[in-house]
């Protein structure tokens, strides 16, 4: 059996969406969530979906191995970051090697980066003027938003787009994708 840890700092939605598409995988499970904000909505969409929570702060996650140690206590094999927000530590990086998948709400390597995360994302791309924005499912490496990129899934933007309206093209593409390719890294397919 492949267990997953999702990582999340915020609504959950796509916590929800991957949690719901493996809960009666035959090969992959969603064992844990964990969450660096105590009070996000996440938390909620774990609990009620039977997925067990682990909350921690930056001075743990930073400043100690007990996030890496947890994860392999409890044998998980992969970590999916859906909407967290803070920079990998090295020592988890180097604890799940090339099995740390996040998703990024653009088209990489345009608008990522440090502080290049929900509404502010959009916000560029429309001010930038761009045809096109999507979705960039991608390894996880030392830096925000440079680990190579597995896939990637386009929509247009359209004359008087709005930040709103992208979103919404954008948690789109977000749900119908990110599990899908989830699955295919962790099962070799």
């Amino acid at each position: 059996m492949t267990r997953l840890a999702v990582f999340a700092s915020g609504n959950g939605s796509n916590a929800q969406r991957i949690i719901e598409y493996f809960s009666s995988h035959p090969s992959v499970t969603v064992d844990l969530v964990l969450c660096n904000k105590p009070d996000a909505f996440v938390i909620t969409r774990a609990e009620q979906l039977g997925v067990s929570i682990r909350v921690f702060d930056k001075a743990t996650f930073y400043g100690t191995s007990e996030i890496p140690d947890f994860l392999i206590e409890n044998r998980i094999n992969y970590l999916i970051l859906a909407g967290f927000l803070w920079l990998i530590p090295e020592n988890l990086l180097s604890a799940y090697p090339g099995r740390i998948i996040n998703i990024h709400p653009a088209l990489l390597p345009k608008y990522g980066g440090k502080g290049m995360y929900g509404m502010k994302v959009h916000e560029a791309v429309i001010a930038a003027r761009e045809p096109e924005s999507g979705i960039t499912i991608h390894f996880v490496d030392e830096n925000y938003d440079e680990g190579r990129i597995i896939f990637q899934a386009k929509c247009q933007v359209d004359a008087g787009e709005t930040p709103e309206s992208l979103a919404e093209k954008i948690h789109a593409l977000e749900y119908s994708y990110f599990a899908g390719v989830v699955e295919g890294i962790v099962t070799g397919d």
